[in-house]
């Protein structure tokens, strides 16, 4: 038989298979002999105590054969040029989860992807962190995998009613990923372990007949009779399919200046913006598991937190424990970081994103102050965007080096006169961001941490540093869709998708999202 428990272990407990069947004994009242084997079916970790507990789900087989855990069967068909084609653009988790959902119902996927392949991603990358030179087509946010890939590989979503959570995770487990992703509560990949798996993906997509092209950057889209016709890259070339997927991700300014150049329908679209700021991981440690060192069996602690802050919302984001804030720019002059893990997460810092919603009255608001002309409506909150980053990028003085301030600095105005070791490999410059973020943000921003280090006693500490900025946390414009057909209003067979157009926020999300368009297209 095989029969489903919940069990509360010690962390040390959680790790032995032999203390598990002892327990699942214990529970079912059968002898350690009769139980077989256990597959874990969740797992989380419960530190609201002074003992750190381990909430384990398993499989118990007991008096029945042990069943290892079998990948899921995906049915991918091969496809030939007389099948119908969708062109998809950007090989991000929307356009990859898309294309291998249209091989399962026989559609033929072409990509488009303007960034390189994951591989060649690293040598800008690492151009980016040694010399401070970004690629504006080949960075964090640009290339095959998306932002995720470099930037560290979440799989935590909320969006349970967007789609099925369980096929995205069996996916990344058929194509490479830990087991692990199946169970935790947060399940994590790694940014180090994330090629791969794109990598397998793509060859897949290849085996079946699907295309993918690399270096192809959309510039123009030509359209009549309330329908794309064609779409024209950089190179000239010209492409024409039976639907076009728009997956350009979160940072792609470009595609939306072209929307709104070409007259096809965007809205502007309120994000969150502020700083990541990195602890010590053994401060994490000690606050979240109450004790001077965390304990072997546990991973290194993480934390989410929010506030009201007069009014406004205050929050973490892309929490990154065991990290590294890395530069994530996509344009030369403009500063932006990010956060990113790898699988093991054994970096002796922590990092995560904290950030401020801010809403279309705020950037106006700003640009009044500033004394500079109000942007046209669709692109207002882009252009806020773009100019906090270049003005954090003028700050730190060039190079990406990013301006920073420790924690206790930020929130009693003084700039620091040092700053502590950080992970940031381009460098920091000790700067008052009251000089490079708004007013209202820095000011939210401080009575937050204020707050969060009531919640967590010793969180507010000088011996952490605030750095500038977060600010590529959403897409700053919605291109607008129809809730039955996904379409975009004005033209029937282009399907506006993933973070870019304003419906995910994440890895799973957005690959949810593909899935969800290829769903819709494969009935028409």
């Amino acid at each position: 038989m095989q029969k489903e428990l919940t069990l509360r272990l010690r962390p040390q407990e959680a790790a032995s298979n032999e203390a598990i069947q002892t327990y699942i004994a214990r529970s079912t009242g059968f002898p350690e002999t009769a139980i077989n084997g256990f597959l874990i079916t969740k797992k989380s970790i419960d530190a609201r105590g002074k003992q750190t507990w381990i909430n384990l789900g398993v499989n118990a087989f007991i008096n029945e054969p042990f069943t290892p855990r079998n990948k899921q069967t995906f049915h991918f068909k091969e496809v030939t040029s007389e099948a119908k084609k969708v062109i998809i653009i950007g090989a991000g988790p929307a356009g990859l989860f898309a294309a291998l959902q249209l091989l399962e119902y026989g559609i033929k996927p072409i990509i488009l992807e303007r960034g390189k392949d994951v591989k060649s991603r690293r040598r800008d990358l690492a151009r980016l962190n040694k010399e401070g030179i970004v690629n504006p087509e080949s960075n964090y946010c640009f290339g095959e995998g998306g932002a995720g890939t470099y930037s560290d590989g979440k799989l935590y979503t909320r969006s349970s009613k967007r789609g099925n959570i369980d096929k995205v995770l069996q996916l990344f487990y058929q194509f490479g990923a830990d087991e692990t992703v199946l169970y935790q509560s947060h399940p994590h990949i790694g940014t180090n372990k994330l090629p791969q798996i794109i990598t397998a993906m793509r060859q897949q997509i290849i085996d079946c007949g699907g295309e993918i092209h690399f270096e192809k950057k959309l510039t123009d889209i030509t359209a009549s009779d309330d329908a794309v016709q064609f779409i024209t890259t950089a190179d000239g070339e010209k492409f024409k399919a039976d639907a076009y997927i728009l997956a350009t991700g979160h940072s792609a300014r470009d595609i939306f200046i072209l929307l709104h150049q070409k007259k096809i329908l965007i809205e502007a679209k309120p994000f969150a913006l502020g700083v990541r700021i990195e602890h010590p991981q053994q401060i994490v440690d000690a606050v979240q598991y109450h004790c001077s060192v965390r304990e072997e069996h546990l991973p290194p602690a993480s934390y989410s937190l929010v506030e009201q802050v007069n009014g406004r919302g205050v929050f973490s984001f892309c929490m990154c424990p065991g990290g590294i804030i890395a530069p994530a720019a996509t344009d030369p002059g403009e500063l932006v970081v990010n956060g990113w893990s790898p699988s093991k997460r054994n970096n002796p810092y922590a990092n995560s994103g904290m950030v401020v919603q801010i809403t279309e009255e705020d950037a106006v608001n700003y640009f009044k102050q500033q004394q500079k002309n109000i942007p046209s409506d669709p692109l207002l909150m882009m252009h806020f965007q773009q100019a906090i980053e270049q003005t954090a990028f003028n700050a730190g003085g060039g190079k990406f080096v990013a301006p920073a301030q420790r924690m206790a600095d930020f929130c009693n105005n003084k700039q620091s006169s040092s700053l502590p070791d950080c992970s940031y490999l381009p460098g920091l410059a000790p700067v008052e961001l009251n000089q490079v973020l708004p007013d209202f943000v820095y000011s939210s921003l401080q009575g937050g941490f204020h707050s969060f280090g009531k919640k967590m006693r010793g969180y507010y500490t000088n011996e952490a540093v605030v750095v500038a900025t977060e600010s590529r946390t959403s897409s700053p414009v919605r291109i607008p869709r129809l809730s039955d057909t996904l379409a975009h209003p004005q033209l029937k067979n282009l399907y506006p998708c993933g973070e870019g157009a304003g419906y995910a926020g994440g890895i799973v999300s957005a690959a949810m999202d593909g899935q969800k368009v290829a769903g819709i297209i494969q009935l028409l």
